[in-house]
């Protein structure tokens, strides 16, 4: 009898990393020459899983947003892993953006998943656990097809290919 061969959808992320990232991005700031006396601040809530960047215009938050999101390619953690929630003015005249990190798969995007691995007609097997889901099959061609297909799939999620056994 062939062996059972399984791999998990996840949006984990590395916290670790997410914080390097955030490292890195400001001592580049704290080395660009158009962030010179200007307040530019970029800070991790790891408990309640979000990040904020705060600085004096709407050009200067792009432009911080844009420096972390190229630290965090970096580091092998997906630009569309910060949801912005909202922004707001702060004292001084300063903006400041509130981002939450995705790191789940919401039951939505799991059902959309699951969906979407039906439609292809390949002998797996589907199931949502948790904020993961796992795909079966016996045949390992099928598992990377599978896979193939779900990164194709336009997701709020960055998705993770994990646990391949």
């Amino acid at each position: 009898m062939a062996k059972e061969h399984y791999f998990d959808i996840s949006a984990k992320l590395d916290m670790m990393e997410m914080k390097n990232a955030v490292v890195m991005a400001e001592k580049e700031i704290a080395t660009r020459f158009d962030f010179k006396g200007v307040k530019a601040e970029i800070e991790l809530n790891e408990k309640a899983k979000t990040l904020s960047v705060s600085s004096s215009s709407d050009q200067k938050i792009d432009a911080l947003k844009d420096i972390l999101i190229s630290k965090l390619i970096k580091r092998g953690i997906e630009g569309k892993s910060l949801e912005e929630l909202k922004t707001e003015g702060i004292s001084g005249g300063n903006m400041k953006v509130i981002y939450r990190i995705v790191d789940t798969i919401d039951k939505e995007e799991a059902k959309k998943i699951v969906k979407a691995i039906k439609e292809t007609k390949l002998k797996v097997t589907s199931s949502i656990q948790g904020d993961e889901v796992r795909v079966s099959s016996k045949s390992i061609d099928d598992l990377q097809a599978v896979i193939k297909e779900v990164k194709g799939l336009e997701l709020k999620a960055p998705l993770v290919f994990g646990n391949f056994k």
